[in-house]
């Protein structure tokens, strides 16, 4: 169908916009007359213009009686920019092919009825899935309030992390180290616990490779994490957030905040440390859509044990270590048919290493 073939080039000017948009998603737009492709756009940066809008100024003849193919629902209200449905009507499109409808609640199908009260013919559920799946955490996100979270760990194809006294640098090639740094810039936080802190001090900032750095949330119920830790440095490229509970010290909390990294408090779990849920739902109202965990295999395990995980990505080094620290610990599982069950995605090869991409499967 020649509408699948549209909407596939559409997706792809999308993503484009792969780590540009949050916490809006990530929209692609073609104008199609007489067989003919005569605009394109696609949504650049959070705060610019929507695709449409930069499909339609791309045009290079009249538009009038045309057909707009959007992965995503035009708006239909004033945010950063004017509605996309008043322009489109302006331009006198005749038909517009929508990927799937928006999720947010102010928006999910209205657009329709306005284009159809202005006699614009539509069509949507054209590659829905595939609409829906590239804007996974804004779905997440719009639709639960808290973000998407993906987990991201190296290991040795024995499952080791690090080994026995904790020495971890480096298990992965550097083709790896590189995409783990783009997922950085894809994220809107990356999550560690303060014991990676401790032991390692990471910047948790993109060096690698080009792109936004991500905020930076420790896990510190607490607060031991050092003043002079690099997480700590760099606030204003790459904003540190601390999660902690009521029972952290005064003086300290004190301290950090005066170093401009901002502290949350979260209510404390059965154990006396972050309520992960709690402050899942916490980084969603300071406009959080997805947040990439790389460890440790504590924090790792605490998430996969609550079912707060959605995806997996791990990264096989060709090495064998025997005794080590384990990436995922004690999940209280006794029987196999109380394992987690996963549903593999993307397999593929980076460097020396073996990439593997993964959900949570429901039940």
């Amino acid at each position: 169908m020649l509408d699948e073939v549209y909407m596939k080039q559409a997706l792809r000017l999308a993503r484009n916009g792969l780590g540009r948009t949050s916490p809006n998603p990530m929209v692609g737009s073609l104008i199609v007359k007489d067989d003919r492709i005569i605009g394109q756009g696609y949504h650049h940066h959070y705060g610019g213009k929507h695709a449409e809008i930069n499909a339609i100024e791309n045009a290079g003849e009249n538009i009038g009686g045309a057909t707009m193919y959007v992965t995503l629902e035009p708006c239909c209200h004033y945010g950063k920019t004017p509605p996309c449905v008043d322009a489109v009507i302006k331009s006198q499109i005749g038909k517009v092919v929508i990927g799937t409808l928006d999720p947010y609640p102010e928006m999910r199908g209205k657009s329709l009825e306005i284009l159809k009260r202005h006699g614009i013919d539509t069509e949507v559920g054209v590659l829905e899935e595939e609409c829906r799946a590239l804007n996974e955490a804004y779905f997440k996100y719009m639709t639960t309030g808290v973000p998407l979270v993906t987990v991201k760990f190296a290991q040795t194809l024995d499952g080791r992390i690090a080994t026995s006294t904790g020495n971890s640098q480096w298990l992965s090639s550097p083709a790896s180290r590189r995409f783990a740094h783009k997922l950085r810039t894809i994220n809107d936080a990356v999550m560690v616990g303060v014991g990676t802190v401790l032991t390692d001090n990471p910047q948790l900032t993109v060096r690698l490779v080009r792109g936004r750095n991500p905020a930076r949330i420790i896990l510190d119920s607490r607060l031991r994490v050092p003043l002079d830790a690099r997480v700590l440095m760099n606030q204003e490229s790459a904003p540190t957030i601390i999660a902690t509970t009521s029972s952290a010290g005064s003086e300290r909390l004190s301290a950090l905040r005066q170093m401009g990294p901002q502290v949350l408090i979260a209510r404390e779990d059965e154990r006396g440390e972050v309520d992960l849920g709690h402050l899942l739902e916490m980084l969603g109202q300071r406009g959080i859509s997805s947040v990439l965990v790389e460890g440790g295999a504590e924090t790792i395990t605490s998430l996969l044990r609550l079912n707060l995980v959605d995806r997996l990505v791990v990264i096989v080094a060709p090495r064998i270590m025997g005794k080590g620290i384990e990436a995922v610990g004690e999940l209280n599982i006794a029987e196999v048919s109380q394992t987690l069950k996963l549903s593999f995605g993307k397999i593929h090869r980076m460097g020396e290493d073996l990439i593997i991409e993964a959900r949570l499967k429901d039940g």
